[in-house]
């Protein structure tokens, strides 16, 4: 069994989100814009490495069970 849909979603949501900050911060003109948008993409790539834990717990449990 493969990882639940709604995690694998959630990753790409994330992964969609960190990108497109760190283009916005890349083409920030005011510094304070700038910062903000890093540190969405920070949030973002922190929120998507907890759901790539979560796809791999999911992963070695359907394993278990198999």
């Amino acid at each position: 069994m493969s990882e639940d849909p709604t995690t694998q979603e959630l990753r790409l949501d994330q992964l969609k989100r960190e990108k497109e900050e760190r283009e916005a911060a890349e083409q920030g003109v005011n510094p304070d814009d700038t910062g903000q948008h890093e540190a969405r993409a920070a949030k973002a790539g922190y929120l998507r490495a907890k759901l790539e834990e979560r796809a791999e717990a999911e992963r070695r449990a359907a394993a278990e069970e198999d």
